[in-house]
C-alpha cells in the first residue's frame, strides 16, 4: 500500500472567501461594499448595492443613480443587512465606477459578485 500512497488535491470549495471574509468582518478588518445582481423573472433583474457607511445620505445616492442611469430604484430596510439600495436591471459596473468616481468608495473596496 505504502507505492499507492497519493496525495489527492483538496476539492475546490466554492464559499471559502465567503467564508474568510465573515470571520473577517467580526475582527474588524476592511469593510467591503457589495453590489450583487439578483435573477427576477426572465430578462428582467435587479442590483443591490450593499455595505455603504451609514453617514452616507442612501436617498440622495439613490437619487443620483437614478438620474444618472435611467433606471427606477428604491431603499429597501433589512433587518440583517441594514439598509440597501436596489435599482432595476443590470447596473453593477456602472454602481461601482459611479461610487469611486463619487468618492463614496474606493475601488479596492467594492466586491462586485454574480453570474
Amino acid at each position: 500500500m505504502s507505492d499507492l500512497d497519493v496525495q489527492l488535491p483538496s476539492a475546490f470549495d466554492p464559499f471559502a472567501e465567503a467564508n474568510a471574509e465573515d470571520s473577517s468582518v467580526g475582527t474588524g478588518s476592511k469593510d467591503y461594499v457589495h453590489v450583487r445582481i439578483q435573477q427576477r423573472n426572465g430578462r428582467k433583474s435587479l442590483t443591490t448595492v450593499q455595505g455603504l457607511k451609514k453617514e452616507y445620505s442612501y436617498n440622495k445616492i439613490l437619487k443620483d443613480l437614478k438620474k444618472e442611469f435611467c433606471c427606477n430604484g428604491t431603499v429597501v430596510q433589512d433587518p440583517e443587512l441594514g439598509q440597501v439600495i436596489q435599482l432595476q436591471g443590470d447596473q453593477r459596473k456602472n454602481v461601482a465606477t459611479f461610487l469611486d468616481k463619487a468618492g463614496i468608495a474606493k475601488k479596492e473596496s467594492i466586491k462586485i459578485h454574480g453570474f
